[in-house]
């Protein structure tokens, strides 16, 4: 019989999406895992198969924890501002924030199965904007060439924004920049 596994696989993944959010999947070495996670390379390899294989359970821990929830959180807006605000509060600042972009520019366009969970992800907060909107969201796969596809950028951004400057940026500047985007965007036919 073997021996019980030495470390907890859950907490292996909260700190290996930390490693990869902040040092990429390339700038992210097994030995940075190894030493990161607290783990020996065997018991890596015997739990995960890979690098890979744990970046890609990384990944999924991010969405299911982090972005479907912001997701869910930011559909309860009830109006843009709202919406704006909410995306703004919902940077935390942590280690894996911004996991989700990073992995949208840096493996998506070479790992299908990357591709498919940040795709997931973009679908579940366009479809939360077009919820607040009252629109429809772009198919997925599809372009984002609708309402609720640019204002899912402008809310990526703006956690984009956060993150490089280590901080959510002051809400009087988040809900001016939704005021003015707000003016610019066709009101939705009121109930008669």
């Amino acid at each position: 019989m073997g021996r019980p596994r030495a470390f907890d696989e859950d907490e292996a993944v909260r700190a290996a999406s930390g490693l990869f959010a902040a040092q990429g999947y390339e700038g992210t070495s097994v030995d940075d895992l190894v030493n990161g996670l607290g783990v020996h390379r065997g018991s890596l390899y015997k739990v995960f198969g890979s690098k890979r294989g744990l970046y890609l359970a990384a990944l999924r821990r991010h969405l299911d924890q982090e972005v479907l929830p912001t997701a869910a959180a930011l559909a309860t807006a009830t109006d843009l501002a709202g919406l704006l605000t909410r995306a703004v509060a919902a940077y935390d600042g942590g280690p894996a924030a911004g996991f989700l972009l990073l992995a949208a520019a840096e493996r998506a366009p070479a790992d299908p199965e990357v591709a498919a969970l940040v795709e997931e992800g973009l679908a579940a907060l366009d479809t939360a904007v077009a919820a607040v909107l009252g629109t429809a969201a772009a198919p997925p796969g599809g372009p984002a060439d609708g309402l609720a596809g640019i204002l899912g950028a402008a809310v990526l951004g703006l956690r984009l924004r956060a993150r490089a400057a280590g901080t959510p940026p002051p809400a009087e500047a988040v809900l001016g920049f939704a005021g003015r985007l707000a003016a610019t965007l066709p009101q939705p036919p009121r109930p008669a």
